[in-house]
């Protein structure tokens, strides 16, 4: 019984991860696109704040949906696991910690830049 409900969770926290990429995906196409369109309409130069705010609203669910898949990774060797499937949790552990660890770093540097610049530093 408890395996079962591992189980169940371990699926259930990587559709989460996927719905999340996805709606992710979804939204900074669109704002992406509005973004397009609306500098091709007005004269003025391209709208590089724009770019850079869905970049970060894309790395920050990017980066939500990264713990919801290393959850279910951990879940699911939670229930007996061999040596061969710990050996896998510990690489792909490193793997996505390592790559949330640079997109945490990347919208950190890039907020942090867009706050002295708001103060005229």
């Amino acid at each position: 019984v408890v395996s079962s409900i591992i189980t169940f969770l371990a699926e259930a926290a990587q559709l989460g991860g996927g719905v999340i990429i996805g709606f992710a995906i979804a939204e900074a196409f669109l704002r992406a696109g509005k973004t397009f369109f609306l500098s091709l309409r007005s004269s003025s130069q391209f709208n590089s704040v724009s770019v850079e705010s869905t970049r970060l609203r894309l790395g920050r669910w990017l980066s939500l949906a990264l713990e919801f898949q290393l959850a279910a990774d951990i879940l699911k060797t939670a229930v007996a696991p061999t040596w061969d499937e710990i050996g896998q949790l510990a690489a792909i552990a490193v793997l996505r910690t390592a790559l949330n660890f640079f997109l945490q770093r990347e919208v950190e540097k890039s907020v942090d830049g867009r706050a002295m610049g708001n103060c005229g530093l």
